[in-house]
């Protein structure tokens, strides 16, 4: 399976260029799943996922034209027949997972199957993530909250780290977490967004130092593109990769 971790969705002609590419083919030939199962834990989370599915999301990826899309909504799965869903799963040319907590969604994916079909799918197929759907495809990731996150299956450990915002310093959770293991890397999105100070490039240093894998922070305008396990960054902004 391919992939294409995104910060912000496809913002700009190179990360649109990079999705045809492990495509194969235009986005108005392709058929597409949304999963916005990481978005619920979020204040606000239904309307998010509304804006999400129906491509009115400030971020592009529902909207960009498929040939069909639909909706694969993780917590559903484990009270369904895998005969209703695994066959639509296995057709579909892009599996599109939107942003939110990655451990709520790391966690979905392992009790919904999601985790362990992944790699028996087709090898030009694409899985897409935008911030904490890029998050969660790495084997180890580790992710900011102000509070102990609920309803997942726990982090493998935490810790807390003084990050330094606007506002002054702030106390964090680093919880480090198990994903779906599609990728050997991590990914910190939103890097030096001005609505995300956790990811500021001094707090981001910090954040990649817990991780023990190779991680790239990425800002809006940028991507990383993996094919047989080679990634490649995809960048019309700024990007970083710190090293274990």
């Amino acid at each position: 399976m391919r992939a294409l971790l995104t910060s912000s969705g496809i913002t700009n002609g190179s990360i649109h260029g990079a999705l045809v590419d492990l495509l194969g083919k235009p986005v108005a030939e392709s058929n597409a799943l949304i999963v916005p199962t990481a978005i619920y834990p979020f204040p606000g989370g239904p309307g998010m996922a509304w804006r999400a599915i129906s491509g009115q999301a400030p971020s592009p990826l529902a909207g960009l034209g498929w040939k069909s899309l639909g909706i694969l909504e993780l917590t559903a799965l484990p009270s369904i027949d895998e005969s209703a869903w695994v066959p639509t799963v296995r057709d579909a040319d892009a599996l599109l997972f939107w942003g939110g907590d990655p451990l709520f969604l790391a966690t979905w994916m392992r009790r919904s199957g999601l985790t362990a079909l992944l790699p028996t799918l087709r090898p030009d197929s694409v899985y897409v993530g935008v911030s904490g759907g890029s998050i969660a495809a790495t084997g180890t990731f580790v992710e900011t909250y102000t509070e102990p996150p609920r309803g997942t299956d726990g982090p493998l450990e935490s810790e807390k780290v003084v990050f330094t915002t606007p506002q002054g310093d702030v106390e964090r959770l680093l919880v480090t977490a198990r994903g779906a293991g599609l990728v050997d890397f991590a990914v910190i999105p939103h890097l030096d967004h001005p609505q995300h100070p956790d990811a500021s490039l001094t707090n981001a240093e910090k954040w990649a130092a817990r991780i023990p894998v190779p991680t790239y922070a990425l800002d809006d305008e940028s991507a990383v593109s993996v094919v047989d396990g080679t990634a490649r960054v995809v960048s019309e902004g700024q990007w970083r990769l710190f090293h274990p």
